[in-house]
Parts: structure tokens; C-alpha cells; sequence
């Protein structure tokens, strides 16, 4: 074995320690870029959601005034079918 100088290895160590850091670093900014895509992503859902709530609410009519169209016009035939004799 060679014997190495306590200089080199704390040298050795300082660059290690530079490493993991600069690694952390990027680690922990690609972390708070999913959070803050995340945070984004449910606003959208959110809005998203509220919009269709919104127009679910508006079209529930539409099938009732259908059903009394087509009842008026039921109504109408069998009057001028009754009335024409």
C-alpha cells in the first residue's frame, strides 16, 4: 500500500463534499420545479373543474323543454286529428 499524504485526502474529501452539494443543489431545484409544476397543474384541475360544474348547471334544462316540446306537439296533432273530423 502507499501511503497517502492527510493533504491529499482532505483535499480528496473537500472535492467529495463539493460534489455532493453541487449534487443536492440540482436535486433540490428539479424538486421545487415538480412542486411548483404540481401546484400549477391542480390549479388548473380546479378551475377546470369549476367550469364544467358550471355548465352542467346550465344545460339541466335542455332535456325538460325537450320533453315539453315534444309533449306540446303531442298535444297539438291529437287536437287538430280530433278537430279535422
Amino acid at each position: 500500500m502507499t501511503d497517502r499524504d492527510p493533504g491529499d485526502v482532505a483535499l480528496e474529501l473537500e472535492r467529495l463534499r463539493g460534489a455532493v452539494e453541487a449534487g443536492f443543489a440540482r436535486v433540490d431545484g428539479a424538486l421545487a420545479l415538480l412542486v411548483q409544476r404540481s401546484d400549477q397543474t391542480d390549479r388548473q384541475l380546479a378551475d377546470h373543474e369549476q367550469r364544467l360544474d358550471a355548465i352542467e348547471r346550465r344545460r339541466w334544462p335542455l332535456p325538460s323543454i325537450a320533453a315539453l316540446v315534444a309533449v306540446a306537439g303531442l298535444l297539438l296533432t291529437l287536437w287538430q286529428a280530433t278537430t279535422a273530423h
